[in-house]
């Protein structure tokens, strides 16, 4: 079969893509974006590339699975970055006066290079660099993304050590029905009560799973995984099911909420730090670049024809 795939989907001919599975503590980062004038995760890293392939432009440009927003965190993020033949002999290359080391496989070198330079950033921890096939796209190839929300209420152990990636909450809240609602939003919708709009970006999306439990410390964990999500989504979900822990909004609503095609009232998004991107899902390698072409047809619910 001749599939096409469009060309930012692809390496550019003789370029080498890398994988970058990356963490990082969202605190003192104005989100994943670069931006000028502000601390961007990246930022750090584009910079930090720059730096170890200074004398070989361009450099290289990241794109992830996931634009986290500000104070956001990351446990297992994912980019890619293309490198052109030249860059590539860079960093493999023995250096002078390193004696009859062996060379180190392209993935090793980055991960140590691009490290080195890092160091003196420790909310960044890169886990693995590695080369990829040309198809690869970290955000259009992704088949799922799965976050993570905290909250402590008075009931959970309030650990000062973990403040600043657990939203603590005033009011007693309701797991149960916390978990019941949360279940009415699994399936195809459209998410426009919970999306900040954008002009031209669709709203629907298919949330795989979603539920809430208490942790051993009392916590209440909600796991949100979802072929992809709109800005601030799973925020204002979290939220809306918080409003339902509380008793103030009926939990078998939410499951409607998405037909009003505007955000509505009844709930808060809740705050950044309470949220952690855990981890990202990806086909085979046969099926990277027909995945990013499916990602890339704009969504559309299906039609319901009337008796």
């Amino acid at each position: 079969m001749n599939l096409f795939v469009p060309r930012a989907a692809h390496a550019a001919l003789g370029s080498t893509r890398i994988r970058l599975d990356l963490a990082y503590d969202g605190t003192d980062f104005t989100g994943w974006a670069r931006q000028p004038g502000f601390r961007t995760v990246q930022a750090d890293i584009e910079n930090g590339l720059a730096g170890i392939l200074q004398s070989f432009p361009p450099h290289p440009t990241l794109i992830v699975a996931g634009r986290t927003d500000a104070g956001v965190h990351a446990a297992g993020q994912v980019a890619h970055f293309d490198l052109t033949a030249e860059q590539v002999h860079s960093l493999v290359r023995i250096q002078r006066g390193t004696g009859n080391r062996p060379p180190v496989d392209l993935g090793t070198a980055v991960l140590r290079r691009l490290g080195g330079i890092l160091v003196t950033k420790p909310d960044i921890v890169l886990r693995r660099a590695t080369v990829v096939p040309g198809g690869f796209d970290a955000r259009f190839s992704a088949l799922w993304r799965r976050y993570q929300y905290r909250i402590a209420d008075p009931l959970a152990l309030r650990d000062p050590q973990q403040r600043m990636r657990t939203t603590w909450h005033p009011f007693k809240l309701d797991p149960l029905a916390m978990d019941a609602a949360a279940a009415t939003l699994v399936g195809l919708h459209d998410f426009a009560a919970y999306c900040k709009p954008r002009p031209g970006a669709t709203t629907i999306r298919t949330v795989q799973d979603f539920r809430w439990h208490r942790d051993a410390d009392g916590l209440l964990i909600a796991t949100i995984k979802a072929d992809a999500f709109c800005h601030s989504m799973v925020r204002a979900m979290v939220g809306a099911c918080v409003a339902v822990g509380e008793g103030r909004l009926d939990g078998s609503t939410l499951a409607h909420l998405h037909f009003d095609k505007h955000r509505i009232s009844e709930f808060k998004v809740m705050q950044a730090h309470g949220l952690t991107l855990i981890d990202v899902g990806y086909p085979d390698d046969a099926e990277l670049a027909k995945r990013a072409v499916d990602t890339r047809n704009r969504r559309s619910l299906p039609v319901v024809v009337a008796d």
